[in-house]
Formats: structure tokens, C-alpha cells, sequence
């Protein structure tokens, strides 16, 4: 495994100054049998995250990148290897750790409202009726969906509904936010207006996020690290390639600087190459 670091680039805010660890990947393989046969989907995946840290993971289609991610959410559990949180071994799912999947997952019959309140209800059973209505208002409010918060998921579109399960998971109040291709089923503009408020509410917020992408400008634009994979069976941590851009981000001075093409273009040579190599 290489890292790419960006020469004459502006210091990253972050840096590497992520340690202590908050998570550890660490030597996590997995496989799955079929009848007499064993098919290894991950090989020796080794890899840390600051509590702070905003990180995508991009690959090919296989290469195991949403087992990954259900491995770390403890939907899943790893083959051989383990996964620490703050120094604990994961071995289920935690309301410490919230996912966001590209399919909103929101319950048909309830508003967003009511979305947003049954997972506050669930999890933070200690607070009163009035903490929790203060808190599901805020959430409403912090993705700018006052106006829809009585509405049912089917009079919504597509980015609101998105935006709904982005709420319900910051209303847990997670310690880590893991997401699965959340804006891939979104237009491009309806995307590109929720990766800005998405970045938004991490920069206010900051805690510490794995993203998988198949978008290597996305993936630029939002993370502080990007992790190329190799391609499966037995895929890994083939690069990862560090941001220099500071925070706040504005995409336009991004996009006008030269070591944003300079690691946009990497990036993609890897995954060209990679993708030749199943040739």
C-alpha cells in the first residue's frame, strides 16, 4: 500500500494529527463460503480514522466496499481481524454509529417528522418528551426542512428524502457517521447542493465519517483522505491518498487549483488501471 501526498499543496488542517486513533481497522479479512467453496472478499484491511476525520472509500463494483462499511456499522462481522472503536472491539450494531444508505430507508406510513422522532425515541430513552421534541425541531431545522417536516416520504423528492435519513442519523447524535453512496440515486444538481449542506453540517459538527463513492470529484471535494481499493476477490487498501485542501471548502477555488487535478488524475489512474488489469 502507497500514499500519495501533494506536493507544493496547502497544508491540511488536519494533517496527520488524527492520533489517538479513534478507529482501527486492523488486518480484517472476509469471505464468504459457498458449499466447498470459499470466496475472500476482503484481504488484510488495515486502516485508522481520526474522531474528527472525514474519509471515502472508492472501487470497483466487488471489491468489498459496503461489506467494509457494514463491518465497521457491526452489521456484519469480519472473517479474521478486528475493528476497535475508542479501543473496544466492534461486535454489533451501536447507536454510536449511524448509517446512511443510498436508499433513505424511511418508514412509508410516518411524516419526517415522525421518521426522525422514532429513532430519537429508540435511542435516547433518558431524555423527556419536550428534550426530545427540541431535539428532532433541530434536526429538522439543520437540513432546511421545516417546511416538509408533516409530509410523508411519497410528497417528497428525492434529495428531501435523503436529507431526512442524514437528519435522523445526526439525531442519534453518533459518534461516527457511516454512509453508503448517500447522493448516488440523487440528479446532479440535487447532489451537488446536498454534498454542500452535508459539508456543511460536518464542518459545524466534525465528528468522524467513512463515506463509500464511486465519485472521485465527490470524494475530493468532502474528504480529508481518500482510500482507493483494489479489486476483489481479496481486495484491499491498495492507496490513500491525503487532501490538502483546508476547511471550509468552496468547490470553485478547488477546482481552479492545480493539485486538484493533480490528485483527481491519480486517483483515476489507479482505478484505470485497476479496472484494466480484469481485462
Amino acid at each position: 500500500m502507497t500514499k500519495f501526498n501533494m506536493l507544493n499543496a496547502p497544508k491540511p488542517e488536519f494533517g496527520m494529527s488524527y492520533a489517538p486513533a479513534f478507529l482501527e481497522i486492523q488486518q480484517l479479512s472476509k469471505s464468504y463460503k459457498n458449499g466447498d467453496r470459499e470466496t475472500v472478499i476482503l484481504k488484510d484491511v488495515n486502516l485508522t480514522i481520526g474522531e474528527r476525520e472525514y474519509i471515502s472509500i472508492i472501487g470497483h463494483s466487488g471489491c468489498g466496499k459496503s461489506t467494509l462499511l457494514k463491518i465497521v456499522a457491526g452489521l456484519e462481522r469480519s472473517t479474521s481481524g478486528s475493528v476497535l472503536l475508542e479501543g473496544r472491539e466492534i461486535r454489533k450494531p451501536g447507536a454510536e454509529r449511524m448509517m446512511v444508505f443510498q436508499n433513505y430507508s424511511l418508514l412509508p406510513w410516518l411524516t419526517v417528522r415522525q421518521n426522525i422522532r422514532l429513532a430519537v425515541d429508540e435511542v435516547s430513552r433518558g431524555l423527556s418528551a419536550a428534550e426530545k421534541k427540541q431535539v428532532v425541531n433541530e434536526h429538522i431545522a439543520m437540513v432546511n426542512l421545516n417546511a416538509a417536516a408533516d409530509k410523508y416520504p411519497d410528497e417528497i423528492s428525492g434529495g428531501m428524502k435523503q436529507r431526512v435519513g442524514i437528519a435522523r442519523a445526526l439525531a442519534i447524535r453518533p459518534k461516527m457517521l457511516l454512509m453508503d453512496e448517500p447522493f448516488g440515486a440523487l440528479d446532479a444538481l440535487t447532489k451537488s447542493k446536498l454534498q454542500r449542506q452535508v459539508l456543511e453540517i460536518w464542518e459545524q459538527h466534525r465528528q468522524a465519517v467513512m463515506m463509500i463513492t464511486h465519485d472521485v470529484d465527490e470524494a475530493i471535494y468532502m474528504s480529508d483522505r481518500i482510500v482507493l481499493m483494489t479489486n476483489g476477490p481479496e481486495a484491499t487498501i491498495g492507496e490513500i491518498l491525503e487532501v490538502p485542501f483546508e476547511h471550509p471548502r468552496d468547490r470553485a477555488k478547488i477546482r481552479n487549483s492545480p493539485a486538484y487535478y493533480e490528485l483527481r488524475n491519480h486517483a483515476l489512474n489507479f482505478l484505470d488501471s485497476h479496472f484494466e488489469s480484469d481485462e
